[in-house]
């Protein structure tokens, strides 16, 4: 009797555990209600987006930067509808609490829509939304879902749509990503003029079409493989530029209906003062809203920069191949055991990973272009694509530019025997000698 008792007591407490644990609220939208659990901070349009978009696993979170962007446009844009009368200091003053949360990095668990997504990016600014409603109600000191107090359309989305709201946050996304990413450029690029230095004095022959050439010292080939990599950094800088000019103001297609007078300057202006950066108003926000040349022009950029470090990457497996049968010139560190058969044999991993990841963004940029032609009339619902794409291409370089930096370039190291000896053997050593006979 007993332990009958004690078996019940078990049952009823995992019932009324799994009960508490089940709990949920009620939202509804156009195409009815729907269940929402009780302790989500999204709501209804987010949990349809879920059910929808189940695809690749990588949702808004995975992207720090890029949930931070969306908390920096609603912020820029509250601000502009309080300054304009339309949005109350008390909705302000929380909506401004929930931006700056989110942009310290609370809350990025409940950003879950999928970054592929149909709808043109729909999903994703609801999600945002939604969620920077509920975390302002609750730091109001109100419930989720009361919503009569700050409401995810009526004043998280006020004088907006998706179609100014999501390219606006993908470019301050991508803003933010490439500071990260030309920091880490600027550091590679460094440690390349260092081996520069370091080789100054070290003679070697240079090679054209694979062929002995002329003279040069490994050091000018080292300080080349920079001045490359410093003529990209140039480059993705003067990309950026083309990502300041946003549409923030032009609503639905870029005529600004539901937007107040001056609500699109101010936006702007907000916005340069939240990022530190000159972000203006495009002149035209029609054509800014059906124009994708600012994501064309920076992962052009992107591009660029694989083409250089790929080429850079290539030219470091020929010149440290052997090593008894290659050039072996220089030594990249030996990170790993290169094969499962063959002893011995350690394989150039980094330059070759550097490779995989530029393969990958060129790519990428061939996505983009093709997302950027496809759009129709006065929208490109293929924006979502293009955010993949690129954010994907600068995280893959941001991550990986230290470790190449850190575990081959700053490890590598000449083998002077080998360059005097091919230097004394070459017989293009007598075009240096040309003038003086």
């Amino acid at each position: 009797m007993k332990n009958s008792r004690s078996i019940m007591f078990v049952l009823l407490s995992f019932i009324t555990g799994t009960a508490a644990a089940q709990q949920f609220r009620t939202e509804k939208d156009l195409l009815g209600e729907k269940k929402i659990p009780a302790d989500a901070y999204y709501g209804v349009q987010t949990a349809r987006a879920l059910e929808n978009f189940q695809v690749s696993g990588v949702t808004t979170k995975f992207y720090p930067d890029y949930v931070k962007a969306y908390a920096i446009v609603k912020l820029a844009a509250a601000r502009a509808n309080a300054e304009d009368g339309r949005l109350s200091k008390e909705k302000l003053a929380a909506i401004e609490k929930a931006c700056q949360a989110v942009m310290e990095g609370k809350y990025h668990d409940q950003f879950l829509v999928d970054l592929y997504q149909g709808g043109a990016g729909t999903s994703a600014n609801m999600n945002a939304n939604e969620v920077l409603a509920n975390v302002a109600l609750e730091l109001s000191g109100h419930k989720k879902g009361e919503y009569q107090y700050v409401e995810p359309h009526d004043d998280l989305n006020m004088g907006q749509s998706t179609n100014d709201v999501y390219p606006t946050a993908i470019k301050i996304a991508l803003i933010l990503h490439n500071d990260k990413l030309v920091k880490e450029a600027v550091e590679l690029s460094k440690s390349l003029h260092q081996k520069g230095e370091e080789f100054k004095d070290i003679l070697k022959m240079g090679r054209t079409e694979g062929q002995d050439a002329v003279p040069m010292t490994l050091g000018q080939e080292f300080h080349a493989f920079a001045n490359q990599l410093d003529a990209e950094i140039t480059a993705l800088r003067k990309a950026e530029t083309f990502l300041y000019e946003q549409n923030m103001g032009a609503t639905a297609i870029g005529t600004g209906i539901t937007a107040s007078p001056g609500y699109a300057e101010k936006c702007a202006v907000h916005l340069a003062k939240i990022m530190g950066k000159p972000i203006i108003m495009s002149k035209d926000l029609i054509a800014a809203t059906s124009s994708q040349q600012g994501f064309v022009v920076y992962s052009s950029a992107l591009k660029s920069l694989a083409i250089t470090l790929s080429k850079i990457s290539g030219d470091l497996i020929f010149l440290a191949s052997g090593p008894r049968t290659g050039i072996f010139e220089i030594n990249l560190p030996a990170l790993q055991p290169g094969s499962s058969i063959m002893p011995g044999k350690v394989n150039p991993v980094m330059p070759e990973l550097m490779n995989e990841i530029c393969f990958k963004v060129i790519g990428n940029d061939v996505t983009v272009t093709l997302a950027a032609h496809s759009g129709l009339l006065q929208l490109n619902a293929f924006e979502p694509v293009e955010a993949i794409a690129i954010m994907e291409s600068q995280g893959l370089f941001f991550k990986s530019l230290p470790l190449f930096r850190k575990q081959c370039i700053d490890g590598i190291t000449a083998n002077k025997d080998v360059l005097n000896r091919y230097i004394e053997r070459s017989v293009g050593i007598v075009t240096a000698l040309n003038p003086v006979l």
